[in-house]
């Protein structure tokens, strides 16, 4: 299974926080001037590489002199503003040395929920890579909140590479890989080499949160990697302190651990709509309309029980079975209020009791994606 990383024309690197300020001391220069090194032998090779950095908060506590992470939201992004001035100048500085321009791109959940918005940037990246440039990704902080937050640059490398079509989403942290159980606690716990990343199994092997310095930790790299899954990339977790990790790994030498995608990519306009992280609400089913839709039929207000949430027409919603189980999201055809309305009706129906019709269906199936 290496040989698919071997094979990758196209890939996502994302370092976390402990790796690009030297666990919050301050930018890691050494580190940064190695990964564009790096960096500039793949794009050599006809390689592309986005690079998906946190560090702007942990550079910008450094920079303001705060020893640990505050929690009021104001001055987190208040030390994000301090700290992408510096990310960004060390990252133009190292890979300038190797001839290579880079782009900065900061971006929010609400940049890719909406259609418009996520198709730019999608344009950008990939007019970006053709012009040999190499894009530096990070969550905007300055102005994100609770709502639109990505929550850790884990799942917004997934988003990323599944944005541009990747082949393979690195992951560089401070530890080898995934282990068996938490190694900082468990003795006997292994290294997993390799696996399919939609394998439940590894998120019980996956320990807690990470360090006060990152927001992350191993879990949230498993689920980046059933994300990434879902557009057919690859996803490689190592240590990106080991020497010339991401040369090793494109010449498939078992460093960390392959979580490789084993189910077909989603139409690109399913993938967006099952990356929406945020949802607007949330419809009950009944088990005929569970069934339906698991045969690749659409969602008829028939088979729905209950509507949670206020929303409009067009919004991503989630799908639930009896048990509360999502099992699949879509965009709506109606809102709420009217959906409330002609739920546990036939489709004939709709025009009678709303008095006008849009579409037969809650959700067509071109619009809905199964989990």
């Amino acid at each position: 299974m290496r040989e698919q990383i071997r094979e990758a024309r196209r890939l996502v690197v994302k370092v976390g926080s402990a790796l690009v300020t030297d666990n919050g001391r301050g930018l890691a220069l050494a580190a940064l001037e190695d990964w564009a090194r790096q960096i500039a032998a793949l794009r050599r090779e006809g390689r592309e590489v986005v690079l998906v950095s946190s560090g702007a908060i942990a550079a910008g506590m450094q920079r303001l002199g705060w020893s640990s992470r505050p929690h009021e939201t104001h001055a987190l992004q208040a030390a994000a503003a301090v700290g992408q001035m510096g990310l960004a100048q060390a990252y133009e500085g190292v890979f300038s040395a190797h001839g290579l321009k880079t782009a900065q791109i900061l971006l929010t959940h609400e940049d890719l929920a909406d259609r418009t918005r996520y198709l730019n940037a999608r344009s950008t990246l990939a007019t970006l890579l053709d012009l040999g440039v190499v894009p530096i990704i990070n969550e905007n902080d300055t102005v994100v909140t609770d709502e639109i937050k990505f929550g850790d640059n884990d799942t917004l490398g997934a988003l990323v590479a599944n944005l541009i079509e990747a082949d393979a989403l690195v992951i560089l942290t401070d530890q080898q890989g995934l282990y068996t159980a938490d190694p900082r606690q468990d003795p006997n716990a292994t290294l997993v080499s390799e696996g399919r990343a939609e394998d439940r199994a590894f998120e019980a092997m996956a320990g807690g949160a990470g360090t006060g310095i990152s927001r992350g930790g191993m879990i949230t790299k498993i689920r980046a990697a059933q994300r990434a899954a879902r557009s057919g990339a690859h996803t490689c977790i190592a240590s990106g302190r080991e020497a010339d990790v991401l040369l090793r790994l494109v010449k498939a030498e078992a460093l960390g651990t392959l979580l490789h995608a084993s189910s077909s990519p989603l139409a690109a306009r399913k993938q967006w709509i099952a990356d929406h992280l945020q949802l607007a609400g949330r419809l009950r089913l009944d088990d005929g309309a569970v069934r339906a839709l698991e045969a690749g039929k659409s969602l008829l207000p028939v088979g729905v029980i209950g509507v949670e949430g206020d929303f409009l027409r067009g919004e991503a919603v989630a799908c639930l079975d009896a048990t509360g189980r999502v099992v699949a999201r879509g965009l709506v055809n109606y809102a709420s209020r009217e959906i409330g309305r002609i739920a546990r009706h036939a489709s004939h129906e709709i025009e009678s009791i709303l008095g006008y019709v849009d579409e037969p269906e809650l959700i067509h199936r071109d619009n809905l994606v199964l989990l």
